[in-house]
């Protein structure tokens, strides 16, 4: 059973913002919304929170979220838009928003 698990709040503000890739499993989806995107930011100590996740989970985030941080990731992350996020959420079994 896939599922999405949909983040949107700053590990740089939230200290716990993060916490549910404790529950990422193999085959899972992640996406980072909002303020959530700042774990992308290279060279950030919240960025090594992403490296918890297995290797079999794909990683995604919004792309207007990313451009409008002027962010560069430097980790793998598949940028989408809008209509993506729609059908990330219907093709996922269970979403839960860890916000």
């Amino acid at each position: 059973m896939t599922t999405l698990h949909l983040f949107s709040r700053s590990p740089l503000l939230d200290a716990d913002a993060l916490d549910g890739l404790t529950w990422v499993r193999s085959g899972d989806v992640v996406l980072l919304t909002g303020g959530a995107v700042e774990a992308l930011r290279p060279g950030s100590a919240v960025a090594a929170l992403l490296t918890s996740m297995p290797a079999e989970a794909t990683l995604h985030a919004l792309a207007d979220d990313v451009q409008a941080r002027h962010l560069q990731p430097e980790r793998a992350v598949s940028l989408i838009d809008y209509p993506t996020f729609v059908d990330l959420s219907v093709s996922c079994a269970k979403v839960i928003s860890w916000t």
